[in-house]
């Protein structure tokens, strides 16, 4: 009998071990996915045009001095300005941004997830729901920074 139980104790332990295991991957994956950052508050929306976005996707976090703001909720292409719109879900508790703001796109680390950054202006007046940022920085592609060192280095 005691071997049994010793075998029953050992599949239990091995089979908490896998359900652990799988818990893991599945946070790790709403992690990677942004999923597990969906906000649940209500937002209000801003449109920005940028001339290049890089790898920005949608639910692309919004942050403003490093605290997650909002995220990006639409990318479309305007063919009139030849821009990217991109489209940010604000939350209403952040509701003091300035009409002023600017909107900056940067990658956390060397090789990871773009996200878009405001950096709040001067004005009195606030940012409504509807309303487009006038201030934005496009993201600096990495192929195309090394290629203009290499040129640079070439003619040297």
């Amino acid at each position: 009998m005691s071997t049994m139980t010793s075998r029953r104790t050992i599949e239990f332990t091995v089979g908490l071990f896998v359900a652990a295991g799988l818990a893991a991957l599945f946070m790790l994956a709403m992690k990677v996915s942004n999923l597990s950052t969906v906000s649940l508050g209500d937002v209000y929306h801003v449109t920005a045009h940028f001339t290049n976005i890089g790898g920005l996707a949608v639910r692309s976090p919004v942050k403003a001095s490093g605290v997650r703001v909002g995220q990006v909720t639409a990318i479309s292409y305007d063919d009139q300005k030849n821009q990217a719109v991109v489209t940010l879900s604000i939350e209403k508790r952040f509701s003091k941004f300035p009409v002023d703001t600017a909107a900056s796109i940067y990658t956390a680390g060397l090789l990871g997830e773009q996200y878009i950054a405001l950096q709040p202006g001067v004005e009195d007046k606030t940012l409504k729901d509807g309303d487009k940022l006038q201030f934005t920085d496009s993201a600096m592609v990495l192929e195309r920074l090394i290629g203009k060192f290499m040129v640079n280095k070439m003619e040297q």
